[in-house]
């Protein structure tokens, strides 16, 4: 990162040149207690709207921090359109997913209850938490939305037509992913979404209503039965390999 600051913290303040940011209480405790920072030392900020800001602390305390934003060091810049429903997994896993589907440049997040579903609760709030976490450690500029969980029927009805949903299938009727991708036209890059099954997958009546539907592509994910938390990173990244923003050559900013 430029100016040697290693720290990044996300925001919802606006962000420009001598903007004053108040921290909450638990982003001022890390800087204090967990960083030993003081007034005057430098932390990278960014609220997914004005690029990442180089600011100052100007004050701190227990439960409380103040930094005054000075320049620009990245402007904002586009991201992959990516959407992933899920069905939940143990906690532990859970996370996991939430953290590196966003280091994989997922743009929202969806927990969906299908009919084999184990988990009936999702904390939503911690998944937000995970999700900026890793946007922090990872460079992103964004934070993936994360979704209030939904039934699989209302995840059908509330998808938009307009944005390709594919759908890995485990049932290994599905074209290989990284074929259907690289015939897909410009539309499934520029939007799309997976659908990721439970642990137990799809109910067949679950797939075979998918199926049906025209914006609807299923994929397979190769020979190998898949864990869910794995299967949602592993189509993550072969869709970023092969549309989206692993194309095109990056630099280190």
């Amino acid at each position: 990162m430029k100016d040697g600051i290693e720290t990044r913290l996300y925001v919802t303040a606006p962000l420009a040149d001598g903007a004053v940011v108040g921290l909450e209480s638990g982003q001022a405790h890390y800087l204090r207690s967990v960083l030993r920072l003081g007034p005057g030392e430098g932390v990278a900020l960014f609220n997914g709207r004005d690029g990442e800001w180089l600011a100052r602390i100007d004050g701190i305390g227990k439960g409380w921090a103040s930094l005054v934003v000075g320049h620009q060091t990245r402007p904002q810049r586009g991201e992959p359109d990516l959407w992933l429903a899920f069905a939940p997994i143990k906690r532990a896993r859970i996370d996991f997913t939430a953290q590196k589907a966003t280091e994989l440049g997922a743009s929202l997040l969806w927990p969906v209850m299908t009919r084999h579903t184990m988990v009936d609760r999702v904390n939503t709030d911690r998944l937000t938490a995970n999700a900026i976490e890793a946007a922090e450690q990872s460079d992103r500029l964004t934070v993936p939305t994360v979704r209030e969980p939904t039934t699989l029927d209302k995840l059908i009805a509330e998808w938009p037509e307009d944005r390709a949903l594919l759908l890995c299938d485990e049932s290994g009727t599905g074209h290989g992913i990284a074929e259907v991708l690289a015939a897909a036209g410009p539309a499934v890059r520029r939007r799309a979404g997976f659908v990721i099954g439970p642990e137990g997958g799809f109910a067949q009546e679950e797939l075979d209503r998918l199926r049906k539907l025209p914006f609807v592509t299923a994929v397979g994910l190769g020979p190998r039965l898949l864990r869910a938390d794995t299967a949602a990173l592993a189509a993550l990244a072969v869709w970023q390999a092969v549309a989206g923003d692993w194309t095109t050559s990056t630099s280190n900013d």
